[in-house]
């Protein structure tokens, strides 16, 4: 019983992480179509979820506060992303750059560092830094590619997530045999 459970549960995760892939390659495929998608659907789950919220609000007996100022977050957050969702990319897209950028030029600082003490990881530190220092610029310079190297990131996690499974229920009997 408890194995038909995990196998199931398995079978979930695997039809999950499919979705996960064709989500990511239409990233990698058609970047601004998805995000627009993408803002539109979110943009109408917050308002939608806010106006329910609203609604349960005032025809509740308790008046509860908070679900009030959730009901009034939720949709003002709805409207902003469905009429600013490319005001809102940038913004995003520009403090991730920046973030990264940051996080590299502090690990130039800790290679440098490391090369003090004659540690061998200060050469891998350096070009890891660069690296991450050229990303940052790239996602700052170009939208489209910021879209895609995410798109590339969620294929690369479903794919890896489905073999997890697929090996799990495999093994699932020398799992419950122990």
């Amino acid at each position: 019983m408890f194995e038909n459970f995990l196998k199931r549960t398995s079978w979930t995760d695997i039809i999950i992480s499919i979705l996960f892939v064709i989500l990511g390659v239409l990233l990698i495929v058609k970047p601004s179509e998805m995000m627009s998608v993408i803002y539109i659907l979110l943009g109408m789950v917050l308002f939608i979820m806010g106006f329910l919220k609203l609604v349960d609000y005032f025809t509740s007996k308790d008046k509860e506060d908070y679900l009030l100022t959730f009901a009034l977050i939720a949709t003002v957050l709805g409207v902003i992303v469905l009429c600013c969702s490319e005001v809102i990319t940038g913004i995003f897209r520009v403090a991730l750059g920046i973030w990264i950028i940051a996080s590299g030029i502090r690990n130039f600082q800790t290679s440098l560092v490391w090369k003090e003490v004659k540690s061998g990881f200060w050469t891998i530190t350096v070009l890891c830094a660069l690296f991450m220092i050229m990303a940052g610029i790239v996602i700052l310079v170009s939208r489209t590619l910021a879209i895609r190297i995410v798109g590339i990131a969620i294929v690369i996690y479903a794919v890896l997530d489905i073999i997890a499974r697929s090996i799990f229920m495999k093994k699932i009997q020398d799992y419950l045999d122990k």
